[in-house]
């Protein structure tokens, strides 16, 4: 059997250390906390999937965190999959029981997720992030960094550095999240990727990003609970507007069905959809769809 620090083991690269398990109970886990139980695991294909089923199987108490070190096979929007290497990123699944808030007002859950995550990287790393609806996370490469592969354009644009996929699951929804961290430029798995060290992130420390985004979650979600799930009442609707790299954009909407709108995007609603306007004056409100950015301030595509 080889050594587990044998130089050539992929676990071990010292620049990504594992997560320290006890250290995250001892500083996320109180008696008044939303968070009531946090489990590491090495490897495995997906926390959504993992922590799903435990929900369905009545399994899983709300508050519960799936954390993994390496995902075989993360799921997105779309079935699209997510891979990365190990202790590269953070990905976890958190389950939630909203409970007396009515179901129609769930669809928020993935979206104060996206205004968690950004307001506690931006904290935590000092990366200015950004939402792009519904549920990813953007960072912009900067001017003369090494994020630039061949045949790319100029670094400077907005690229994908995580993903928020939330599900029903028992008397709950599942939300997980992705996000890259330590991902160098040949790693990255698609040009359009980012991550937070390319990003020129101050700090990479796995467990300092979790515990932000955790507390961040656990604060946004307390706050829209207590409003009784209405996203305006508790600022949640005006902070996602405000941190979406979305709007006044002109984008193209990619729905269900082998359909596309265009338009400019416009506003988010108090349903979490994206309102675009049409070049026929209509203001058509989209709730599933994939977005391609055509163009905005940062110009391209994204």
């Amino acid at each position: 059997m080889t050594p587990p620090d044998a130089p050539h083991n992929r676990w071990s690269d010292l620049d990504r250390p594992p997560l320290n398990v006890t250290a995250l109970r001892r500083g996320l886990l109180r008696p008044d906390a939303l968070w009531r139980s946090l489990e590491v695991v090495e490897s495995t294909g997906s926390t959504n999937t993992d922590l799903a089923g435990r929900a369905r199987a009545g399994e899983a108490d709300e508050g519960t965190v799936l954390v993994a070190e390496e995902q075989t096979a993360g799921r997105g929007r779309l079935e699209r999959t997510w891979t990365a290497p190990p202790r590269s990123g953070l990905f976890f699944s958190v389950y939630l029981e909203p409970g007396d808030i009515p179901v129609e007002r769930w669809g928020w859950v993935p979206l104060l997720a996206g205004v968690a995550a950004a307001t506690g990287l931006a904290k935590s790393a000092g990366v200015d992030m950004a939402l792009k609806w519904p549920n990813d996370l953007l960072v912009t490469i900067p001017k003369g960094s090494d994020g630039r592969r061949p045949g790319e354009t100029s670094p400077g644009e907005e690229r994908k550095a995580g993903g928020i996929l939330g599900e029903f699951a028992g008397d709950g929804i599942v939300v997980g999240l992705g996000i890259n961290v330590s991902l160098r430029a040949d790693e990255l798995p698609a040009p359009t990727a980012g991550s937070l060290v390319l990003a020129g992130a101050v700090s990479t420390d796995r467990e300092t990003l979790l515990r932000a985004v955790l507390r961040s979650l656990e604060h946004w979600y307390g706050e829209w609970k207590a409003a009784g799930g209405d996203a305006a009442a508790c600022g949640l609707q005006a902070a996602y507007a405000a941190g979406c790299a979305t709007l006044d954009r002109t984008v193209r909407a990619e729905l269900p069905g082998g359909t596309s709108l265009v338009g400019e995007a416009v506003a988010i609603d108090g349903d979490g959809r994206l309102v675009l306007s049409t070049e026929d004056g209509l203001r058509q409100p989209v709730s599933a769809g994939d977005i391609v950015h055509l163009r905005g301030a940062a110009g391209g595509l994204t």
